[in-house]
This record gives C-alpha cells, sequence and structure tokens, in this order.
C-alpha cells in the first residue's frame, strides 16, 4: 500500500471523527481553539492507537489465515464502509460538552473502524508506525477543523463526510480485493 493509498485511506477513516467533530462545533456556540485541539487529540489520538492495536491482533493470526487474507481485508472495509453510508442518514444529537467524559466515548465509538483497518494492515504488510502517524495526523487536522467547520457551516456537511468515508472505505476493499486476484496491475 502506497502513500497515496493510505492517505486516501486516512481521510477515509477520519470522516466519522470529522463528522463528531462539525457536530460538536454546532452546538458549541462560541469555539475556541482549545476546543479543536481538544477534539482533535482524542479523535486523532485514538484513531492511531486502535489500528494498532488491530495491528498486533492481525500478525497474531497472520499465519494462520494468509490464503484469505484479502477476502477478509475485502469483507471488513466493506462492511465498515456501508455502516458509515448507513449512519450518515441517521441524525444524532450532540453535546457541546468537551469533558473527559463525554470525549472519550466518542473518539472509541468514531475509533472502531479504524481497529478493523489495522487487522486488514497486518495482511497486507503495510509499515504500521507510519500508517497509525499518519492516519493520527490527518484525524486530528481533520477533526480541529471539524470544530470551526459546525460552527460555520453545522450539519450541511456531516453526513455528505460520513458517505464519503464509507465510499472510499468500500473502494479501497475492492482495490486490495482485485489486486490479490490478479485483475489489477
Amino acid at each position: 500500500m502506497g502513500f497515496t493509498e493510505l492517505f486516501i485511506l486516512a481521510v477515509g477513516l477520519a470522516m466519522d471523527a470529522f463528522a463528531v467533530s462539525v457536530c460538536k462545533g454546532l452546538s458549541l456556540g462560541e469555539t475556541k481553539l482549545k476546543h479543536s485541539v481538544t477534539a482533535g487529540l482524542y479523535f486523532g489520538g485514538f484513531q492511531a492507537i486502535m489500528p494498532l492495536i488491530g495491528y498486533m491482533l492481525g500478525i497474531r493470526f497472520q499465519h494462520m489465515i494468509q490464503r484469505v487474507d484479502h477476502w477478509i481485508a475485502f469483507v471488513l472495509l466493506l462492511i465498515i464502509g456501508i455502516n458509515m453510508i448507513r449512519e450518515a442518514k441517521e441524525q444524532e444529537e450532540c453535546s457541546s460538552s468537551m469533558k473527559p467524559k463525554d470525549m472519550l466515548p466518542m473518539a472509541v465509538a468514531t475509533s472502531i473502524d479504524a481497529l478493523a483497518v489495522g487487522v486488514t494492515f497486518a495482511f497486507l504488510g503495510v509499515n504500521i508506525v507510519w500508517a497509525v502517524s499518519l492516519i493520527g495526523v490527518i484525524t486530528f487536522i481533520l477533526s480541529a477543523v471539524g470544530v470551526k467547520v459546525g460552527r460555520v457551516f453545522g450539519f450541511k456537511y456531516k453526513s455528505k463526510a460520513e458517505i464519503l468515508g464509507g465510499a472510499v472505505l468500500i473502494l479501497m476493499g475492492i482495490k486490495i480485493l482485485l489486486e490479490h486476484l490478479g485483475l489489477l496491475g
């Protein structure tokens, strides 16, 4: 997986966190730099930690499922992508609180898909340090920007971001499968 593919995947994974950050920005009233940094740290941190955990789990079982690893990667990315698209249509309430008791569950919830992607990284032989760093930084930036975007634009872009993220993950899954089947060069 090259830089461009990893970058696109990182943006796709960050879309859930971006959407929640937009919601936070909408509910805050007045946004400050600390709100953007807080959202960026929570979401970016968990988006970096979860694929690392998934990678460690995937490495443990890689030798057992090496012959079907491309199918597993495809199915996981397909399921995650479809879920993101489905959730884009749901309207959810968002609290303006930036306290740990409110941010932690949201950070975990938005990064569960990154855990599954981490498992696929183990099968694909991705440089995990580079991957989790890129995912964390991109999510940090998009989450920090999302708080400001939410204040300015509101819910208009929230569902579009989730749909885009889901579509990117589905397309990455299809690409991985086609490459392993020898249908893509």
